[in-house]
C-alpha cells in the first residue's frame, strides 16, 4: 500500500522507508561534501538497518554500556552509512554534523574515527582492520564472560558484528584474523559481507575470483547466503539463525548492487565519487522517497526510531537490574570488576619496591620483562596477552595461567599464531572492549608486519602494549633479516606513540609502569635477546624518558644511549675520564617521554651549552640529530646487519669502547 505526501509516493512500510532514508542521507552527504563514497551505503543500507533495528543491542542513552553489542564498519569508506545510522538512532550525531561530512574539524570525518564520533567503536579505513579488531572484541567478551558470568547472571553476552566488503576480503589481515576466530570458535562474532563484486578498478573478476563462503567454512565459520540484498526478511532470518550458533562464528554473504537504485547501479563509478544531483533525484524517485529536499527525514521515520529505541533502552534497564542483583549476590566478583577498571598511577608502582628488585646478575631485558609480567599478574587480575607464536622467545607467558582456547575462554595466555598484522588489530579490539590490559608480542624486526595496526592504536588514542624483543644485531646468527635497524626510527616517527628501550631491570620495570598507567597512548617495550648488566645509577626516572645515569664534576661531552648501549657508554666514560675528559652519560629509553617533560627538566639533563655529544645506539642514526646537533657524533647503525655471534657483530659494527672513545675525540 502507498500513500501520497507532497506529490511523491511513499511506502507505508516503515522499515523500507527507513532504509531509503539511510540511502538518501548518505547520498546527500557525499553530494554536499563533493567527496566520499556513496555506492556502498546504497547497497548496504538494507542489511545495516535490519541489523541495527532488529538485533543490535545498543542504547544511545548509555553509550558506554559494557554489554552493548559492537558494530564495526570494516569497510570504513562507507562512513556515510554509519553516520546516517547514528543520526537516526539518536546518538550525538546531529543533522548539522551530517551536513558537515568530511569537513575540517567535523564529527563526521571521511572514515570512521574512534573518539571523534559517538557510537563509532573503532577507527577503520585500512581495509580488513575493522574485522580483525572485531575479533579482538569477541575474544575479550568471551574471556570476561568466562571470568564473571554466573548461572542466571550473564553480565557479558553481547555480540560483535562487522560489516565487510570485497576489499576487506582481499586483504591478508582478514584471513589472519578470521582463521584465528574460527579456531577459537568465537560464536558471538557475526560478519556481514556486502558482496557487490566491484572494486575501484572495476569488476572483482579482474583480481579476485574465489568462493569466499567456502573459504570461511574452511576457517570454521557457519556460513549463509542471502541472494537479494534488498530482502529485509531474508537478511533478518540469516542474522537470527547466526545468533543461535554459539559454537562457531558466522559469515553471512549478502549480494548487493553498488550504487543501488541509481542509473549507475553496479558500476565502479559510484564507489568514490558523488552521484550528482540528477542521479540523486532519480534515486529518490526510484525509491518513491517523499521529498527531493536534501537531508529530508520523514516524521514517521523519527517516530519509528523512537519506538525502536524505547525497546533498546528497556533492554538496557533489564540488564542494569540484573547487574545490580549480581553486585549483591557476588560482591567479590563485582569488586574485582571495579578494580580491573580503575585508573592506575605511577606512584603506586613507585611505592611497591618488590616490583623493582632484579638482583645484580646480567639478564636480557626480554627476560626481565617476563619477570615483570609475572609480578604484575600477581597484583593485577586483568592482564591478557601473548605473542605471534614466539612466547618462549619473547618471554610473555604468564606462569600458572592457562591458554585461551575454544575450550577454555578463561585462559589468560593468548596464542595468535604467526599472524603479526592481525595480532595488533586484535590487541586494539581487546583494549577497545574494556576491562582488560592486553599485551601483544613479537620480534622487533616484525613490527614491519604489525605497524599499520600500531598506527591505528595511536590514532585511536588507546593504551595498547607492544612487547618487541630481539631488538638489534644482538640477535646474532639469524642474520640481517631478523636484525632490526630502521625500526626504532620508524616507531619514533609515529605520533602519539611511546617507544621505550630499557637498559636493565629497573628501566624495564619503568617501561612497564608507563605502559600500565597510560590512558591514551600505546607503548612499545623494545627488548634485548642478549644479557645486559644491572646498572649502577639506573633509576625510576627512566619514566621521564631520559635521565643522568652517571655524571661528572666538569662535563666536556655527553654520551646519550639507549638499551644495550647504555652500559657501553658507561664503560667508555671510565676510559675517557682516565684521560681527563669529563663525561656525562644520559640514558634515554624513550624520546617521546623525554619530550613530554618540562623545558627545565630537559635543560637539566641535556644543557644547551654542552654541544659536544655522541649518540650511541644499535639502530639508525636518523632520530638522533635533534639531540646530537651539528657538533656531535654518532655510534649507530646505518647499514643492515650480518649473520654471526652477537658479540662479534657488535665489535664488527663499531659498538666498542675504543670506537666510542674515538668518536668522542673527533669532536673535543
Amino acid at each position: 500500500m502507498i500513500y501520497r505526501k507532497e506529490g511523491y509516493i511513499v511506502s507505508k512500510n516503515l522499515d523500507q522507508l527507513t532504509v531509503n532514508t539511510i540511502r538518501a542521507l548518505s547520498a546527500d552527504m557525499v553530494q554536499k561534501a563533493n567527496s566520499g563514497h556513496p555506492g556502498k551505503p546504497l547497497g548496504s543500507a538494507p542489511m545495516a538497518y535490519t541489523l541495527w533495528a532488529n538485533h543490535l543491542r545498543i542504547d544511545p542513552k548509555n553509550v558506554n554500556w559494557i554489554n552493548r553489542d559492537r558494530f564495526i564498519l570494516s569497510a570504513g569508506h562507507a562512513s556515510a552509512l554509519i553516520y546516517s545510522l547514528l543520526h537516526l538512532f539518536e546518538f550525538d550525531v546531529t543533522m548539522d554534523d551530517i551536513k558537515d561530512f568530511r569537513q575540517y574539524g567535523s564529527r563526521t570525518p571521511g572514515h570512521p574515527e574512534y573518539g571523534d564520533t559517538e557510537g563509532v567503536e573503532a577507527t577503520t579505513g585500512p581495509l580488513g582492520a575493522g574485522l580483525s579488531t572485531a575479533v579482538g572484541m569477541a575474544m575479550a567478551q568471551e574471556h570476561l564472560a568466562a571470568k564473571y558470568n554466573k548461572p542466571g547472571y550473564e553480565v557479558f553476552n553481547n555480540f560483535t558484528y562487522a560489516l565487510v566488503g570485497d576489499g576487506c576480503m582481499m586483504e591478508g589481515i582478514t584471513s589472519e584474523a578470521s582463521s584465528l576466530a574460527g579456531t577459537l570458535g568465537l560464536g558471538r562474532l557475526i560478519v556481514l559481507y556486502d558482496s557487490n563484486s566491484i572494486t575501484i578498478e572495476g569488476s572483482t573478476d579482474l583480481a579476485f575470483h574465489e568462493n569466499v563462503r567456502e573459504r570461511y567454512e574452511a576457517y570454521g565459520f557457519e556460513t549463509f547466503l542471502v541472494e537479494d540484498g534488498n530482502d529485509l526478511e531474508a537478511i533478518n532470518a540469516a542474522i537470527e539463525k547466526a545468533k543461535t550458533n554459539l559454537d562457531k562464528p558466522s559469515f553471512i554473504e549478502i549480494r548487493t548492487k553498488i550504487g543501488a537504485l541509481t542509473p549507475l547501479e553496479g558500476s565502479e563509478k559510484t564507489h568514490g565519487s558523488p552521484l550528482g544531483e540528477d542521479n540523486i533525484k532519480i534515486l529518490k524517485d526510484n525509491m518513491n522517497y517523499p521529498s527531493h529536499e536534501p537531508f529530508y527525514v520523514d516524521d514517521s521515520v523519527r517516530t519509528h526510531m523512537k519506538n525502536i529505541l524505547e525497546e533498546k533502552h528497556a533492554a538496557y534497564l533489564e540488564w542494569e537490574k540484573m547487574f545490580k542483583e549480581y553486585q549483591e549476590k557476588y560482591p567479590e566478583d563485582y569488586a574485582q570488576w571495579v578494580e580491573d577498571n580503575r585508573e592506575l598511577t605511577l606512584d603506586e608502582f613507585f611505592e611497591d619496591e618488590t616490583l623493582w628488585d632484579f638482583g645484580d646478575k646480567p639478564v636480557a631485558t626480554r627476560s626481565l620483562s617476563g619477570i615483570v609480567i609475572n609480578r604484575l599478574n600477581k597484583k593485577y587480575n586483568n592482564l591478557f596477552g601473548g605473542s605471534a607464536d614466539l612466547a618462549g622467545s619473547t618471554m610473555t607467558l604468564m606462569e600458572g595461567e592457562t591458554s585461551f582456547s575454544k575450550d577454555n575462554y578463561a585462559g589468560k595466555n593468548l596464542h595468535f599464531g604467526v599472524r603479526e598484522h592481525a595480532m595488533a588489530a586484535i590487541g586494539n579490539g581487546i583494549v577497545l572492549y574494556g576491562g582488560l590490559k592486553p599485551y601483544v608480542a613479537t620480534f622487533f624486526v616484525f613490527t614491519d608486519f604489525l605497524k599499520p595496526m600500531a598506527r591505528l592504536s595511536s590514532l585511536m588514542e588507546i593504551p595498547a602494549t607492544y612487547i618487541l624483543t630481539h631488538d638489534s644485531i644482538g640477535v646474532g646468527e639469524d642474520g640481517p633479516t631478523h636484525e632490526p635497524v630502521e625500526q626504532l626510527t620508524m616507531m619514533r616517527a609515529q605520533p602519539n606513540f611511546i617507544t621505550f628501550r630499557p637498559a636493565d631491570g629497573v628501566e624495564t620495570m619503568a617501561g612497564w609502569a608507563v605502559a600500565m598507567t597510560s590512558t591514551k597512548t600505546p607503548t612499545a617495550l623494545v627488548l634485548t635477546r642478549q644479557n645486559l648488566p644491572q646498572l649502577e645509577g639506573s633509576s625510576k626516572d627512566a619514566t621521564k624518558g631520559a635521565y643522568v645515569i652517571s655524571d661528572a664534576d666538569k662535563i666536556d661531552v655527553i654520551l646519550i644511549a639507549s638499551g644495550s648501549e647504555v652500559s657501553l657508554a658507561l664503560d667508555a666514560k671510565e676510559v675517557l675520564e682516565k684521560e681527563g675528559v669529563g663525561v656525562r652519560v644520559v640514558s634515554m629509553p624513550s624520546m617521546e617521554l623525554f619530550e613530554a617533560q618540562s623545558e627545565a627538566y630537559r635543560e637539566a639533563v641535556l644543557p644547551r651549552d654542552i654541544r659536544k655529544r655522541v649518540a650511541i645506539e644499535a639502530g639508525s642514526s636518523l632520530s638522533w640529530g635533534k639531540y646530537v646537533g651539528l657538533d656531535g657524533n654518532y655510534v649507530t647503525m646505518d647499514t643492515f646487519g650480518a649473520s654471526g655471534k652477537g658479540d662479534v657483530l657488535f665489535e664488527k659494527f663499531g659498538f666498542t669502547v675504543e670506537n666510542v672513545v674515538s668518536k668522542v675525540k673527533e669532536i673535543i
